[in-house]
C-alpha cells in the first residue's frame, strides 16, 4: 500500500477514478515515479496530492504553479490506448511485471500492449538480453541461440527492440514468450523498421511495455529511463556485445543497483565491441557461454519471495508545517551533490515529516532531483 491507495505485489485493481487520478498525478509537471509515491504517502491519495500541487510547487520556490492535466484529458488518454489494445496498469495489477513493482522508481502506471488473454507472460521470471546495435553475427547467434535456449527452461526474454543484439533476442524467443519495453508512445515504434517484429511479439502472445504517453517520440535522455524498466522487470540482465559507455552498459549498471544478476559473454580483446563486456567481468558480473550459467545462477533467487527494497514507510500527513526558517535550513544542506534524506533529517533537527514536506515543495518547484537509495540534489 501506497498512503492507503494499493501498490504492492499482492493483486489489487484501482478504481476509474483512482486510475484518473494517478494519471492525472503522473503527468503533472515535475512529478516522476519517485516523487508520486512520496505524494501518495504524503497525502495519503491522488486526489488530495492533486488539490495540494499548487500550493506546494509556490512553497517551493516556483514562479507558476506546474501544469497538471485535466480530467477529461486523462480519460482520452486512458480511452486512446484502449483502442489499440493498450491497457494502464498499475503495480499488483494484472499485467504489471512483480519485480519491476519491487524498484524504488517503479512506473505508477504502465502502459502493457498484449492480447486480452495473453497477460500471463508479464508474471512469468524473465531475463533480459541487451548488446550492440551494431553486433557481429557470432553476437547475433548467440544472442538468438541465448533467448532460444532460455526460453525453453521456461523464461520470457525481455529487451529493448532495438536493432541489433535486442532484435535478434525477440525473434528467437517469440514462441516462448517475448516483452519488449518501449522508450517511446506505444504508437511511436522506435526504430520504426520494428513495427513489424512488434507486431509478431504481439501476436505470438508476448508483450509490449512503456510508461510514456501516447504520442511521445523518444529522445536521447528516454533510452536510459527504459532501460532502468528492461532491468527492473527482469531477474538478470544477460549483456551481449557491448563497446565502452554504450547504452547495454548502463542497463547493466541499473541491473546491478537494482540487486539484479548481471551476466557477460566474453570476446575477443580485439573486438571494440566487446570492450564493455569483458570490463563487466572484470568488475564481478557473471561469465556465461550458454543458458545452462544463466539458469543455474537464477535458481536460488526465484525460490525466495519477493521484496521491494527503497520503500519509504507509509506515514499520516504531518502535523506542522514548515515555516521558514526550516526551508532556510534545509536548502543550506543541499548542494549538487547527493546527500541522503535521513543525513538531512539527523543534521538539520527538523522533524522527518516537516524535512519531506520541503523536499517535496523544492521538488515540485523544479528546483530538487531524487536519486536512487534516498538521495536528493538541488537541480
Amino acid at each position: 500500500m501506497w498512503g492507503g491507495e494499493p501498490i504492492s505485489n499482492q493483486q489489487t485493481v484501482l478504481t476509474e477514478a483512482q486510475r484518473i487520478d494517478w494519471l492525472r498525478l503522473i503527468r503533472a509537471d515535475n512529478v516522476g515515479p519517485r516523487t508520486f509515491r512520496s505524494l501518495i504517502n504524503h497525502f495519503g491519495s491522488a486526489r488530495v496530492a492533486l488539490e495540494r500541487l499548487p500550493e506546494l510547487a509556490r512553497r517551493g520556490g516556483a514562479a507558476r504553479a506546474g501544469r497538471i492535466p485535466s480530467e477529461d484529458e486523462a480519460r482520452r488518454e486512458i480511452e486512446s490506448g484502449r483502442r489499440i489494445g493498450v491497457e494502464l496498469v498499475a503495480p499488483g495489477e494484472t499485467g504489471y511485471p512483480p519485480r519491476l513493482a519491487t524498484i524504488d522508481d517503479a512506473p505508477p502506471l504502465l502502459g502493457v500492449h498484449a492480447l486480452p488473454d495473453a497477460l500471463a507472460v508479464m508474471v512469468r521470471p524473465m531475463i533480459a538480453i541487451v548488446g550492440s546495435r551494431n553486433a557481429s553475427g557470432a553476437g547475433l547467434k548467440f544472442a538468438g541461440q541465448l533467448a532460444a535456449d532460455l526460453g525453453a527452461s521456461g523464461f520470457v526474454v525481455i529487451s529493448g527492440l532495438a536493432r541489433g543484439i535486442d532484435q535478434a533476442a525477440h525473434r528467437a524467443s517469440l514462441a516462448s514468450g517475448t516483452v519488449a519495453v518501449l522508450a517511446g508512445g506505444h504508437d511511436k515504434i522506435y526504430p520504426a523498421e520494428h513495427e513489424d517484429l512488434l507486431l509478431d511479439i504481439i501476436q505470438a502472445r508476448g508483450a509490449a511495455i512503456s510508461e510514456m504517453p501516447l504520442g511521445h517520440v523518444p529522445r536521447g535522455k528516454d533510452f536510459p529511463r527504459r532501460n532502468r524498466l528492461i532491468s527492473g522487470a527482469a531477474v538478470g540482465v544477460a549483456v551481449i556485445e557491448a563497446a565502452y559507455r554504450s547504452g547495454s552498459l548502463i542497463t547493466a549498471r541499473r541491473a546491478a543497483d537494482q540487486g539484479r544478476e548481471v551476466f557477460a559473454v566474453p570476446g575477443s580483446p580485439l573486438d571494440p565491441r566487446a570492450a564493455g563486456t569483458n570490463d563487466l567481468i572484470k568488475q564481478g558480473a557473471t561469465l556465461i557461454t550458454s543458458a545452462t550459467d544463466i539458469v543455474a545462477a537464477v535458481a536460488s533467487i526465484l525460490e525466495r519471495p519477493l521484496e521491494t527494497p527503497g520503500r519509504e514507510p507509509e506515514h499520516a500527513p504531518p502535523t506542522g508545517e514548515p515555516d521558514a526558517g526550516d526551508r532556510t535550513r534545509i536548502l543550506s544542506l543541499l548542494g549538487p551533490s547527493p546527500v541522503g534524506i535521513d543525513d538531512l533529517i539527523r543534521l538539520s533537527g527538523i522533524p522527518p515529516a516537516v524535512v519531506r514536506t520541503v523536499l517535496l515543495e523544492l521538488e515540485l518547484a523544479g528546483r530538487l532531483e531524487r536519486h536512487g537509495g534516498s538521495l536528493v540534489s538541488l537541480s
